[in-house]
């Protein structure tokens, strides 16, 4: 497959991601929220805090997804293994690690406020763990990429 034509599938592919995304975070969220609510009047207090906050959490999957998107416009000019990706491939895997921490921590928070449940709590595990497994990846890539750029820039000097 060609560059271009693969960057342009990536590419792609993150616009479809991010409709999601905005699917999700727009409509899903408070709607799911609006019906909890409606089934438990009880927990009405919670439906701002939970929508609000989740809403935070969404901002750097976006900023990921800007990631991506210009990995995969230094993909189209054959830019693969450069260090412009693994810095932008460093700065995913930060956002990764910073939204799974901040999903975790504010988890913990809302418990002791009482605006959570153990149970919810003990799941945001598996999301932090998720997102800890993914930025570790992104870091690696990261680093490969940088180390593969680093052997091109010398290739490209003795030729």
């Amino acid at each position: 497959m060609e560059q271009k034509t693969l960057a342009r599938w990536i590419r792609m592919a993150i616009v479809l991601v991010g409709i999601c995304g905005l699917f999700v975070y727009a409509v899903l969220l408070p709607l799911y929220g609006q019906s909890i609510v409606g089934q438990e009047p009880d927990h009405a207090y919670c439906y701002w805090p939970w929508l609000i906050f989740l809403w935070v959490t969404g901002l750097p999957c976006f900023g990921v997804l800007y990631m991506g998107w210009r990995v995969a416009g230094n993909i189209g000019r054959d830019r693969s293994f450069s260090q412009e990706n693994a810095r932008f491939l460093k700065i995913a895997a930060f956002l990764v690690a910073f939204d799974a921490a901040l999903f975790f921590v504010v988890n913990v928070v809302y418990l002791f406020l009482n605006l959570s449940h153990p149970g919810v709590t003990i799941l945001s595990l598996v999301v932090t763990l998720a997102g800890a497994a993914i930025s570790v990846v992104l870091a690696s890539l990261s680093r490969l990429v940088q180390k593969a750029a680093l052997l091109q820039e010398q290739s490209d000097l003795t030729i």
